[in-house]
């Protein structure tokens, strides 16, 4: 979490800062930064100036520049916690943990009321899974301020990935991913958001939220929604996914965000995510029932023809959405990482990568035969008849993980050790989302290797399949 600092300072420099504090604020940063900089040359002790400009100098991607400005702040004898948050942020970010902790734990020895550097520093732990520390750390912020979001939210992720749905759940309702849709559908148009009262004879929406993997894997809900009652249940979500979505059980409408939606008299709103929580989910009681999704006949029928005759089929995706704040961890540098596995005999692949990488299945053809489908793939309903031809999806966590999953096909998903996501817990080889997934875990911070070694053993013990 990155802060301004804005205190006001007696003449000379004061009006410069301010005006630069003013134009930070208006996302002006060029403008702001050469007011710091000229406050910082008529009076160069000015440590929050400096703080300020190495804010400046971190968004810009400027990273070296910004922790000299900082470390100068700290020579100065500045000591406010905004400082402390942003240098520890820059640390974390550049994968300093230790340092980044010790920036944390120096503020908090400066300021021990501020609840920021607390939730700062149990979500760096969460990260680190350093859970009984993190768990400490965050309940104290609480301690200092109950409804500070940040650490709720925070709290709520350790505790859902440590299987205690029953807190967790409550805790990761302070996340506000959903705000504007809140406004419009609770704010603007007065309906209610559903937290759990009597469906019968209802109609409800459930709203778009995060990525296409949560919508995925959070759709399964609807299922449940018409078992209480509900007369109607629709769903917003992402383009990519409304055709997919209209084979989603329990859904009677899909409306895609990049149309005008008539906005109907619903009786409720929810986002996906909380679903969980308001249908009485815990670790004993996920709806695991799968497929819940189904690809279209005629898709499926079209898509096998353009598949490897041979062998067992195996999808592969290496890399999710770069602008995904853990991508760094999650994703493979590169599909040769993956080469390994094309020692196993009898096995054809086939790129199911989109976007980012999907041009690596084209450039190593001679290293790592694949059929390199990810070009042609329109939406994920294209990507779920192509799955439905297949043994196997191997997956880095990201949406195609989900879909596989989703469709009950057999999916092998390999998961970073920095900050493992919530839904896949810790230790476990499997998923209580997805019967039949098999997790490979980084057995320590970027040992991909370790993970692909284990593929190839498990790739080894399958039963081969005659040619079709």
């Amino acid at each position: 979490m990155n802060h301004a600092s804005g205190a006001l300072l007696a003449p000379p420099a004061d009006a410069l800062f301010n005006e630069g504090v003013a134009l930070m604020m208006a996302g002006t940063r060029t403008q702001a930064e050469g007011c710091f900089r000229r406050a910082i040359s008529l009076q160069p002790e000015f440590s929050q100036a400096w703080v300020n400009l190495g804010l400046l100098l971190d968004q810009g991607g400027e990273a070296t520049e910004a922790e000299h400005c900082y470390r100068h702040a700290l020579e100065l004898g500045e000591r406010s916690p905004q400082l402390f948050l942003n240098y520890g942020a820059l640390l974390a970010a550049r994968q300093d943990f230790e340092a980044a902790i010790a920036t944390y734990r120096e503020g908090i020895s400066s300021d021990p009321h501020t609840p920021a550097l607390w939730s700062n520093l149990g979500a760096l732990l969460v990260s680190l899974r350093r859970d009984a520390e993190a768990e400490a750390c965050l309940y104290t912020a609480l301690e200092h301020s109950p409804d500070y979001p940040s650490a709720r939210y925070n709290l709520g992720y350790l505790l859902l990935r440590q299987g205690n749905f029953d807190e967790g759940l409550s805790y990761f309702e302070a996340r506000d991913w959903y705000a504007g849709l809140e406004n419009v559908l609770g704010d603007t148009l007065g309906i209610r958001r559903w937290q759990g009262e009597a469906l019968t004879g209802k109609s409800i929406l459930i709203t778009c939220e995060a990525g296409h993997g949560d919508m995925i894997q959070f759709g399964r809900y609807a299922r449940l929604l018409k078992a209480r009652g509900a007369a109607r249940v629709e769903l917003l979500c992402h383009p990519g996914l409304q055709r997919l979505f209209t084979t989603l059980v329990g859904i009677d409408q899909v409306l895609p965000l990049d149309h005008p939606v008539h906005l109907a008299n619903w009786d409720f709103w929810c986002p996906p995510l909380s679903l969980p929580r308001y249908c009485g989910t815990n670790a004993r009681s996920i709806p695991a029932v799968t497929p819940y999704l189904h690809p279209d006949a005629a898709d499926k029928a079209r898509w096998q023809r353009v598949l490897p005759s041979g062998g067992l089929r195996i999808g592969l995706v290496w890399r999710g959405n770069p602008k995904f704040e853990n991508d760094r961890e999650r994703s493979l540098p590169h599909l040769l990482h993956l080469a390994p596995l094309w020692s196993v005999p009898g096995v054809s692949f086939v790129s199911l990568q989109k976007g980012t990488g999907e041009d690596e299945a084209h450039t190593v053809q001679a290293a790592c035969p694949i059929t390199p489908l990810g070009p042609q793939l329109r939406d994920f309903a294209d990507t779920a008849a192509v799955i439905a031809g297949l043994d196997l999806v191997i997956s880095v966590d990201t949406a195609v993980a989900h879909l596989a999953g989703a469709l009950g096909k057999p999916c092998w998903v390999m998961l970073p050790h920095f900050n493992t996501d919530w839904r896949w817990q810790l230790e476990r080889d499997d998923s209580p989302w997805y019967p039949g997934m098999r997790l490979f875990r980084q057995p320590s911070h970027g040992d991909w290797r370790s993970v692909v070694d284990a593929l190839v053993v498990a790739l080894q013990a399958l039963p081969q399949r005659p040619s079709r």
